[in-house]
């Protein structure tokens, strides 16, 4: 009973700009062929100051590898390209303000503290992205974006 059946690979989702006020992508990012190209079409169909949610397995998970559909492998920085913090922000001229990561760890590193310490610290979450996330796993990361025009 969908609306509309697009594909998301196809470089135009049939939209006009600057239609939505929320978009949520949840574990669809890791599937596409050019997740620079969707990003920004995404940026295109969202309103000024939309909200963009992306869902996806982080690297470390075993999902992420399983899945023989998975054509990316993400971290908690792979966004960056699109924001103020991003230090590769030439791939791309679609802007968006990061409203918040959060990483979610498997059972055990949750009920750890883990999460707990990896979503509340910016600095502690690159310690962790750089030195622990082999050891104390990621599953997934939720991004939460504001679109900027």
């Amino acid at each position: 009973a969908a609306d509309v059946i697009a594909d998301i690979d196809s470089g135009k989702l049939p939209f006009r700009d600057s239609v939505f006020s929320q978009i949520w992508l949840v574990h669809v990012i890791e599937h596409v062929a050019d997740v620079i190209g969707t990003v920004e079409e995404l940026h295109r169909i969202a309103q000024p100051g939309a909200r963009i949610v992306i869902e996806t397995p982080h690297y470390t998970d075993f999902s992420s590898f399983c899945d023989p559909t998975h054509r990316w492998h993400l971290n908690s920085f792979s966004f960056r390209y699109f924001t103020e913090q991003g230090t590769f922000s030439y791939y791309s001229d679609s802007r968006m303000r990061e409203h918040r990561i959060h990483v979610k760890l498997l059972r055990l590193w949750k009920l750890l503290g883990f999460e707990f310490a990896v979503n509340r610290s910016r600095a502690f979450r690159k310690f962790w992205e750089y030195y622990l996330c082999y050891i104390i796993r990621g599953k997934a990361i939720v991004f939460e974006f504001e679109v900027v025009k």
